[in-house]
């Protein structure tokens, strides 16, 4: 029995410490995370990727409408006719103009 608690009792210590060194290994992890996040670089390059897929995304979408044409369901043709305007607007999805 007295081997039971001792062991125990180790284990709810080693619980508890290794829960502690974990969030603090956590909180580390999330301020480096929001350091990386916020760098202006990291910032840029993640925007003009996001540029550059939209600007696929509208080539591979006019690509695709030309060679399929009216054969898209009713359903799919209304969808893309509003991002076709949307896109002629000059707006993305956040409802800013692009420049």
């Amino acid at each position: 029995m007295r081997y039971r608690l001792t062991f125990i009792a180790g284990l709810a210590l080693g619980y508890v410490i290794g829960a502690r060194a974990g969030r603090e290994r956590y909180e580390q992890l999330k301020k480096s995370a929001r350091q990386f996040a916020q760098n202006p670089a990291v910032r840029n390059t993640a925007e003009s990727a996001a540029q550059n897929g939209r600007d696929l995304a509208c080539k591979a979408y006019h690509a695709v409408s030309d060679k399929v044409g009216e054969k898209m369901p009713a359903s799919v043709t209304d969808r893309m006719r509003s991002l076709r305007d949307r896109n002629q607007n000059n707006e993305d999805d956040w409802g800013t103009t692009n420049t």
